[in-house]
């Protein structure tokens, strides 16, 4: 086995291999060093992430003869994470420490969502209208909402012209300011994906092949800055509004959304619906949502996440629906400067929702090819 002290590489992240139900009672910490090249130089760091593999397989085990759960799980590169390196993959630089605000100097979006009248669809999935660009991986640079952001300008380009092009997430990532720490410092620091429309609204964006991803923060390089395509604008649903994310992923498109994904690392298939039981809520990432529906009387989101094609459903996630709409499904969040929150203001916020997917949500508006 190669050499390797517990950041995977970006171009690692090919070598997974998705594990079976079938072998994980009988399967091993070496046979998970093999799938996943993983090696621990230090006899130390092979102790510690040793007890974190066993410690999560005894979980997944428990949870998966458990006949009332929703959703399996199973192992995958971040069964054997510390906690500090499973924050990497998500948005937020954890020892940042920034406080939150809300204002419109800092929430860039320049429309507020108006419902469209009419009856709703009974499910959507938008990847079957071909307007979704295949599964990203972040890495371990906290960029999800650079992924976001580019996701969904993708499939809005995609929608108003028929035309599908992979743009750079790299271009978002080292480029678009953050001058009040919104979810973050920037780059692979954290952000929110509005900041990432206002920066494509002002000076557009290139595509993959000009700009490929590298999972670091680099800088912004105008060089490879070679603009495709530019939104007018971007628009903000209603903070923890049910009505207004169902009516826009069903009438108008994708959905850049905030969530609490901190117990999502060993999620595989299924409705999820493993953020109820929790008192408090932790909005720490962005994702893409691209529809809903029900499966065997249970509603849900389609969520796509950016932890690459072999984690969850080929890169998806099914969070649970709150059908009802009712604000029973709230919950604080007592650190909300991980997730949308800027410098300044108030230490608590209600999110709603399953894993707080109703409290922050925005799309672009005309989105163009130059």
């Amino acid at each position: 086995m190669k050499a390797l002290l517990c950041f995977l590489a970006l171009s690692l992240v090919l070598a997974e291999r998705v594990i079976p139900e079938s072998e994980l009672s009988t399967y091993t910490f070496s046979q998970y060093c093999q799938d996943f090249d993983k090696v621990y130089n230090a006899r130390a760091d092979l102790v510690l992430h040793s007890k974190l593999f066993h410690e999560r397989l005894a979980m997944i085990l428990r949870h998966n003869m458990n006949p009332t759960k929703l959703y399996t799980m199973s192992v995958n590169k971040f069964t054997d994470m510390t906690e500090a390196e499973l924050k990497f993959f998500r948005g937020y630089n954890f020892a940042l420490g920034r406080r939150v605000s809300s204002g419109n100097e800092t929430q860039p979006c320049d429309q507020q969502y108006v419902s469209i009248p009419g009856a709703l669809p009974a499910s959507v999935d938008w990847r079957n209208k071909g307007v979704i660009t295949p599964v990203k991986d972040q890495g371990q640079c906290g960029s999800c909402w650079a992924h976001a952001t580019t996701e969904t300008i993708e499939s809005h380009l995609a929608i108003a012209t028929g035309n599908l092009t992979v743009l750079s997430v790299q271009d978002v990532t080292s480029c678009a300011p953050n001058p009040y720490n919104c979810g973050g410092t920037g780059g692979c620091g954290g952000s929110i994906a509005e900041l990432g429309f206002n920066y494509v609204r002002g000076n557009g964006i290139a595509t993959e092949t000009n700009w490929p991803y590298t999972a670091t923060t680099g800088v912004c390089n105008q060089n490879q800055h070679v603009m495709t395509a530019i939104v007018a604008g971007c628009v903000k649903l209603g903070e923890n509004n049910y009505n207004d994310l169902m009516n826009a992923v069903a009438n108008v498109g994708p959905i850049a959304v905030s969530v609490d994904a901190s117990r999502w690392s060993s999620y595989s298939s299924g409705v999820y619906d493993g953020c109820d039981a929790e008192k408090d809520m932790d909005i720490d990432h962005v994702v893409q949502l691209v529809g809903y529906g029900t499966d065997n009387g249970k509603d849900y989101w389609l969520v796509r996440n950016s932890w690459g094609p072999n984690w969850g459903e080929n890169g998806y996630i099914r969070l649970l629906r709150h059908s009802d709409g009712s604000m029973n499904w709230c919950q604080k969040d007592t650190t909300p400067s991980d997730g949308s929150g800027c410098d300044g203001g108030p230490p608590v916020i209600t999110v709603c929702g399953e894993c707080g997917i109703w409290y922050d949500n925005s799309y672009p508006t005309g989105t163009k090819y130059l």
